[in-house]
């Protein structure tokens, strides 16, 4: 692989923004200079008026993901390379076993699956059941495979849901590994109370996905899971963060001193629930998510708890269907498979929306987009910075260009864009993935199969600092 220069354009960190060359050299970044002579034989790029940043991480996707009997239309290529159009060089996607599957045996099917990605990938792995099988095959994966993180879902009853049992046993277990504990917060028994009570009003179209989860079962379940991550004293990751009550809860939670994070989706901060009264069926179902879109205002409170310090990743959740999978629940919308895209739109909606609307700096959009990321699953510096040594995952980033989101012009195979007709300013016009340029004005050369699995290390930071504070405040017995 030649070099790469990439010279004229202002560097953005999450820490600052300074002028400076960037040479890439056998997938790394060599150097970064004020000034860097070209060497003999290396591709330049003209950066001037742009600026060099980390590529994006979406740390929440599901790529060819078996769901309420259909699968995903995106895979591991076609997701990963609409990623890497929108300046997107990594995903942490998800290993979710079936009931009373063995994860291992679930991990090496989904790593089969990625290994057609065109960018960099990792995996969450769902813990959805348990017995000691379960208690090793999370040994095995955090020392052997290089997952940080497990996945636990407080929803989707008779399915994957884990019980509160469950939630205990995964949650210590991490913690002596030195894994994040993830949850997908939503009650699901009331979900499944509240499904049935709506459906026998005679509401089944898609207007009663969100009356069947409304803010208070999600508030719930994440009051749930931060109160037994504090009495096991492990650090918790919240994922697609949509409402004000749970963006209050992981509020309170930091406020006290607890090691929580947020984590919201690029859709739940411009959207609302009104999408699903829309009369078209096929538009009304192409929003449906969980969690579904909020009404008014929530958005503005998510936004804050950006600004404010307590919500600390963007992602996608990017899981894309079809409208003829979605009209398998046209009668019935709990049989609607759930899931919107959006990998390759987040990074420029972000941008928009935050920097151009004066909510965040471009030093913060970056910590937002990739290095938080990095950093809360211990990849960083490797990735979410541009720095020597790095990975070479790049992004130049023109803050005048404009695009308006298309299903017709998406790389994604979903036929339905939540964006649609947005006009952004802020866009990608060139990617770099492990110092190759695979995106460049417009055109798309992602390869199948160039990207490589990423190994996590356990035990970040946070781990010390926890273990610190649970030595300094261990019980002793009274002596009488």
């Amino acid at each position: 692989m030649k070099p790469l220069l990439i010279r004229g354009g202002t560097v953005i960190n999450a820490d600052r923004e300074f002028r400076a060359d960037v040479l890439c050299a056998d997938g790394r970044i060599a150097q970064v200079a004020p000034s860097i002579t070209a060497p003999a034989g290396a591709e330049v790029l003209d950066a001037g008026g742009r600026y060099v940043m980390p590529g994006g991480i979406d740390p929440h996707t599901h790529m060819q993901l078996p769901f309420m009997g259909t699968v995903t239309r995106d895979d591991f290529y076609s997701g990963t390379a609409a990623g890497l159009a929108g300046g997107t060089t990594m995903i942490i996607d998800f290993v979710i076993p079936d009931p009373k599957e063995p994860l291992m045996a679930a991990f090496r099917k989904w790593r089969g699956w990625a290994e057609k990605a065109a960018s960099d990938y990792s995996f969450h792995v769902a813990v959805t059941w348990w017995d000691q099988s379960v208690h090793a095959d999370m040994g095995l994966l955090v020392q052997e495979e290089g997952v940080n993180s497990f996945k636990h879902f407080m929803a989707y009853k008779n399915a994957i849901m884990c019980d509160d049992e469950t939630l205990v046993n995964s949650f210590r277990r991490a913690l002596e590994l030195g894994a994040m504990p993830t949850v997908h917060a939503e009650n699901g028994e009331l979900v499944f109370l509240l499904q049935g009570e709506t459906k026998n009003k005679g509401i089944t179209g898609p207007e009663g996905h969100p009356l069947s989860r409304p803010p208070a079962v999600e508030a719930e379940a994440a009051q749930r899971a931060i109160a037994i991550a504090d009495v096991i004293n492990v650090p918790i990751y919240i994922v697609h963060v949509s409402s004000a009550e749970s963006a209050d809860a992981i509020a309170r939670a930091r406020a006290r001193g607890q090691r929580v994070y947020g984590e919201v989706l690029a859709g739940h901060l411009v959207l609302d629930d009104s999408v699903y009264r829309d009369p078209r069926f096929e538009f009304a179902a192409g929003h449906v998510m969980s969690p579904p879109f909020r009404p008014k205002g929530h958005s503005q409170m998510l936004w804050r708890g950006l600004q404010a310090g307590y919500l600390h990743t963007t992602a996608t959740d990017h899981c894309t269907f079809c409208a003829e999978q979605k009209a398998a629940g046209r009668e019935d919308f709990t049989k609607i498979p759930n899931g919107c895209g959006g990998v390759e739109e987040r990074m420029s909606v972000i941008w928009h929306e935050g920097v151009n609307g004066g909510r965040l700096t471009p030093t913060e959009f970056v910590a937002l987009t990739s290095a938080n990321a990095a950093k809360l699953f211990n990849i960083y510096p490797r990735k979410g910075c541009v720095v020597e040594g790095a990975d070479a995952d790049l992004v130049l980033w023109d803050p005048q260009a404009t695009k308006t989101f298309s299903a017709k012009t998406q790389r994604s195979l979903g036929d339905f864009n939540v964006f649609e007709g947005r006009t952004v300013q802020g866009v990608a016009t060139h990617t770099v993935a492990a110092g190759k340029l695979v995106y460049a004005d417009g055109d798309l050369r992602a390869e199948r199969g160039a990207g490589k699995y990423v190994k996590r290390p356990a035990f970040g930071a946070q781990f010390d600092a926890l273990a610190r504070k649970a030595a300094l405040e261990a019980p002793i017995p009274v002596k009488r």
